[in-house]
């Protein structure tokens, strides 16, 4: 009985980290195909940056669909949070903040506004996810639906705003959250509390287990696992500092991965959104309010949509017509690459980051060799239909 339980756990921690193997695989086919280039540190820099703005997408998308949601509307709203950003940097808060503080130096307004524009653009983003969340949860329309029209809506906010131009200037303040560099130091010093924290995690989950009287695996395993994981965040850092420095939106990405995995695995929250893309009926019989976690889950989705929006401003350094043009749907590839089930009651925050990782590897692999974009679209479509294939096979194998 021993063997065939260990037989069992070998199965789903080979399951668990195929999507590493993949990414490897990705990584080495590219590495030989660009003739090394792509495992420069500038350009792993780069791809760390590129999926940022997904991720924060992913981490939110991850938890719609475990409820057994979708949301359409993710890369309209981030489009039309990043022109709003654009908009007040370029055209309102200038002139309104010279007038309230005109002994202030130039640097200094601007960090002001950059600070004014962030809370203004969160706020919208929140707006934004209470109304949809509402329209879902408490009007009972459909989420696809609902958020397919909010995808319009907010598109046309887009085009109504902006009027069909590119908005420029951006603040000196607001590209540095998006392309700015954490010091090399504080990057080492980062590090060595992450990684105190990858093993503190491990012992609390060893902890919790054994509270609850489930299996736990021996201590030895877990240990390794938490070394893997140290020793890879280890040379992510290395690697990047070899060029400028850990990206500021990484950091910012990894800090909210940490909170929203906590608020997933180690809440009442997060327990009630797995239960309720499980069987919605059967959560709805043990009591718990179905309509108040979808909303929230929906809230959480447009804050994030909102720091997605803010990061894209800073990168591109304007506000663009088609700023979050199918980001929605690299957002979902990226949470069913990671092992999120599209009918709900699946998914893990790591692994939504890990399947963007691997969607940002394929589009930055793919521009380094000069392949036609709509290779680049082809690939990624075929990717995402395989991951979906696998799912799909997985269940039929379960079952």
């Amino acid at each position: 009985m021993k063997i065939l339980n260990f037989n069992r756990k070998i199965k789903i921690d080979i399951k668990t980290y195929t999507l590493i193997i993949a990414l490897i695989i990705i990584w080495l086919l590219f590495g030989y195909l660009t003739g090394g280039i792509f495992f420069c540190s500038r350009n792993f820099s780069n791809l760390l940056r590129q999926m940022t703005i997904i991720s924060f997408l992913s981490i939110g998308m991850t938890l719609v669909i475990i409820t057994g949601n979708i949301d359409l509307s993710v890369g309209s709203l981030t489009g039309f949070i990043s022109i709003i950003a654009a908009y007040l940097q370029a055209v309102m808060l200038p002139e309104i903040l010279q007038g309230l503080f005109p002994s202030l130096s130039t640097e200094g307004l601007g960090i002001l506004s950059t600070i004014v524009t962030i809370i203004i653009c969160l706020l919208v983003g929140l707006l934004a996810g209470i109304c949809q969340g509402y329209i879902i949860a408490y009007l009972k329309v459909p989420a696809f639906i609902a958020t397919l029209g909010g995808m319009l809506i907010f598109r046309g906010a887009i085009l109504g705003v902006s009027r069909g131009r590119t908005i420029v200037p951006i603040e000196n303040s607001l590209r540095w959250v998006a392309q700015g560099y954490l010091p090399k130091k504080l990057g080492i010093l980062v590090v060595a509390i992450a990684i105190i924290v990858i093993f503190l995690m491990s012992l609390q989950n060893r902890k919790k287990k054994k509270q609850y009287g489930f299996e736990i695996k021996p201590f030895t395993y877990d240990f390794l696992i938490a070394s893997v994981y140290s020793v890879l965040v280890l040379g992510f850092v290395l690697i990047v500092n070899n060029y400028r420095g850990v990206p500021n939106p990484v950091i910012i990405m990894v800090v909210i991965a940490i909170f929203v995995t906590y608020l997933a695995n180690n809440t009442k929250f997060g327990r009630y959104v797995y239960a309720l893309g499980g069987n919605i009926e059967a959560t709805k019989f043990s009591g718990i309010n179905v309509q108040v976690v979808i909303f929230k889950v929906f809230i959480l989705m447009g804050l994030l949509s909102g720091v997605a929006g803010i990061i894209l401003t800073g990168y591109v350094a304007a506000g663009t017509i088609g700023g979050g043009m199918n980001y929605e749907l690299t957002a979902i590839a990226g949470c069913v690459i990671g092992g999120a089930s599209l009918s709900g009651g699946k998914g893990t925050i790591i692994g939504a980051l890990i399947g963007s990782l691997i969607m940002a590897s394929l589009e930055n692999g793919m521009s380094i060799m000069n392949m036609s974009v709509f290779w680049q679209y082809i690939v990624k479509g075929l990717v995402l239909i395989l991951a979906v294939y696998i799912d799909v096979a997985s269940k039929k194998n379960n079952s």
